[in-house]
């Protein structure tokens, strides 16, 4: 397909203009960037290959090799490219918070501590403790079942992710681990051993204060 067989409102300056960035897909940001296409390809559809790339690839592995693989696609726009990607990423780094302590990841789970169900969620670090992600694994009673090993590591995998602390709240009050949590931390320590990512802590939080498993040297 053309370009000019798009309506205005699917052009992606067009539709920058009219609506912001953040209504925009990560294809037509990147196709700002970008300008034209190559030969076969319009500058949508080469967008598309290449973020399908960047996600098969993992966004901070992603080399100039990698992108060099996309026939058509020359040297200088796939540096423009990777040029783009590391701004973002210095950026980003500069306004990521950082944990360091329990205190840290009490101040920065706040929107759990008060909850009436118990929330189960990862933080996921970089080498230098900034936080890439936070991800909400189950909400419920926490146990083995709800807490599979799978869906905590999958998204460590996915992010690069050098460390994560895991953290839930009891909605009682009283920050004493049950068997059940326990169990459940053992369980995933032993994961993050095996697949070579630090399993830094798990925090109990509640409205009143919080209780860590590495302070306590419990399991760890």
């Amino acid at each position: 397909m053309k370009l000019k067989d798009l309506h205005k409102t699917e052009l992606p300056r067009e539709k920058f203009e009219k609506y912001g960035p953040q209504k925009m897909r990560d294809h037509e940001l990147l196709a700002i960037l970008l300008g034209s296409g190559i030969k076969g390809l319009n500058v949508i559809e080469l967008s598309k290959k290449i973020i399908t790339k960047i996600k098969k690839t993992g966004l901070e592995k992603t080399s100039l090799d990698d992108l060099l693989e996309i026939k058509g696609l020359g040297k200088a726009k796939a540096t423009q490219i990777l040029a783009a990607l590391e701004f973002g990423n210095r950026y980003n780094a500069e306004n990521k918070p950082e944990i360091i302590t329990p205190e840290d990841v009490w101040n920065f789970c706040n929107d759990i501590r008060s909850q009436k169900r118990e929330h189960f969620v990862v933080i996921y670090l970089d080498t230098q403790n900034h936080v890439i992600e936070k991800e909400t694994i189950s909400i419920g009673t926490l146990n083995a079942s709800l807490v599979h090993p799978r869906e905590v590591f999958e998204p460590a995998l996915k992010l690069s992710a050098a460390s994560i602390i895991v953290v839930h709240n009891h909605p009682s009050g009283d920050t004493t681990p049950s068997v059940e949590d326990k169990q459940v931390t053992k369980r995933l320590l032993e994961a993050a051993q095996l697949l070579g990512i630090d399993f830094l802590d798990h925090i109990i939080l509640s409205k009143q204060g919080y209780l860590s498993f590495q302070q306590k040297n419990l399991i760890f």
